[in-house]
């Protein structure tokens, strides 16, 4: 591959929108191109291993149990349950 110092660093699409491209006949955008492939496979590599800025945050912990110090719950109004909902008609 030929690299042409005076080819631009970035070139538009040939896609028909206004979007730029990296341009792999200069040796900077070629660098590029490799630089965010390599960027890419590592950041994919360390999220399927569950490493670096992936891994799962082990310092985290569940709120302690505050169960045993919470005030008893008070009984809703209403009947208990030996009396009955319906009293018997005459």
């Amino acid at each position: 591959m030929r690299f042409d110092d005076n080819e631009p660093v970035f070139k538009r699409s040939k896609w028909g929108t206004n979007r730029y491209e990296y341009n792999p006949r200069n040796p900077v955008g070629f660098a590029l191109i490799v630089v965010a492939i390599g960027f890419a496979v590592v950041m994919l590599l360390l999220m399927h291993n569950h490493a670096g800025p992936f891994a799962p945050d082990t310092s985290w912990s569940p709120a302690p149990d505050m169960s045993r110090s919470a005030p008893p719950a008070e009984d809703p109004p209403g009947p208990t349950p030996s009396e009955s909902v319906y009293s018997p008609g005459p």
